[in-house]
């Protein structure tokens, strides 16, 4: 037998339970209960320190994915075409997302190519534009494991932050 729980509605909330429990196949419980291990979950990362993260992923515009995690480092390569991040999840895990560019311009006010000097400053009301081709999304157990996966100056750096927790409360 299961047991009953009453939840009390305000007027204002009836048609948002209405519209839930159309969405669960008329399962309120059920979309209650996604519902509330969705929000546990990410209010305990929070708490701990941890964001709610969203990435593309896949060919051209991909998929989306998300996770409780923490960016732990960001890089990209001279060219603007490749670019690297690596996160620390809840559960201690590595993600490392690498973001792939088709095609990077950089343009100037007049929507001409931009010299170099308006590209590394933006002067000159330079604007820029990326067409993505691929984004990768790959999960390691341990810092050691990413250490061929990632350039090395990445790898130095996470490695000498390693041990640091997402969160530190002070006491000040």
């Amino acid at each position: 037998m299961v047991p009953n729980k009453t939840v009390y509605v305000s007027d204002d909330d009836l048609e948002l339970y209405g519209r839930a429990q159309a969405l669960a196949g008329g399962n309120l419980s059920q979309a209650i209960a996604i519902a509330l291990r969705r929000y546990v979950a990410m209010e305990e990362g929070r708490q701990q320190g941890y964001d709610e993260v969203i990435l593309r992923v896949g060919p051209g515009r991909g998929r989306k994915v998300r996770f409780a995690g923490l960016l732990l480092a960001e890089w990209g390569d001279s060219g603007w075409t490749t670019r690297y991040r690596v996160y620390r999840t809840r559960g201690g895990k590595y993600v490392l997302h690498t973001e792939r560019q088709a095609e990077w311009s950089v343009r100037d006010a007049d929507g001409k190519p931009a010299g170099w000097l308006a590209q590394l400053t933006g002067l000159g009301g330079a604007s820029w534009s990326a067409t993505y081709a691929d984004a990768t999304l790959e999960v390691v157990d341990s810092l050691e494991a990413l250490r061929e996966r990632i350039p090395a100056r990445i790898y130095e750096t996470l490695a000498a932050s390693a041990d640091q927790p997402p969160l530190e409360d002070l006491d000040i």
